[in-house]
């Protein structure tokens, strides 16, 4: 392994690694602020051969997956659990990164304001596992929180969702594969009674 002199942007990549499921090389030249893929691979590349992140193909189709090994956790004082990556949730992972990043480029949300489920879970700590959105805003005082649903649950399960999410937060806003699709219709038939719902089209939110 070949040592490398780490700097300030090699921290932030290990710590966006880390709060996030699942990272994908483009995600990574957003989240960082490289100027080009190119650029952002040849040091994601450096790092691999220094031992402090790993890339692995694990879904086809889908490009590698980074993420980091304990050399980086111990460099970052992060926690050393293993990270398990449950391939059926890749899909909805992967969308989960392309909308943080569609709210920093279209709606001028840094980073910094947006807190994920992973990190959520942290702050809730042990004992028992209720659900979380898969990220909050925090913004101007007011509370955004940010599902991302691509798969239908039971309608009295999303409901239950919806009105906890009601109580707790100033917004909530749901990412959905189109407007066709069962849950955008269980979503519209809430909003007359929850007001704070809005829904996105997945399309809308991967094109930019």
């Amino acid at each position: 392994m070949g040592e490398i002199r780490i700097v300030d942007r090699d921290m932030q990549i290990i710590r966006e690694i880390d709060r996030w499921r699942i990272v994908l090389g483009r995600h990574i030249v957003a989240l960082t602020g490289f100027t080009g893929q190119r650029a952002c691979d040849q040091r994601l590349s450096k790092l691999i051969s220094a031992g402090y992140i790993e890339r692995k193909k694990i879904l086809y189709g889908v490009p590698g997956i980074y993420s980091l090994t304990n050399k980086a956790k111990i460099l970052a004082s992060l926690p050393a659990r293993a990270e398990k990556i449950r391939v059926e949730q890749i899909p909805h992972d992967i969308a989960v990164l392309d909308t943080a990043i569609y709210f920093h480029k279209v709606k001028s949300v840094p980073y910094g304001d947006m807190i994920t489920e992973k990190q959520l879970h942290s702050i809730d700590g042990f004992g028992v596992r209720k659900h979380r959105p898969d990220f909050v805003i925090n913004r101007e005082s007011k509370t955004y929180c940010v599902e991302v649903e691509l798969s239908l649950k039971a309608k009295a399960r999303l409901e239950a969702i919806i009105q906890d999410n009601f109580m707790q937060y100033d917004y909530q806003i749901w990412v959905v594969p189109d407007k066709a699709c069962k849950i955008y219709q269980i979503l519209k038939d809430n909003q007359s009674q929850y007001a704070n719902i809005h829904i996105l089209e997945l399309q809308e939110v991967q094109k930019i």
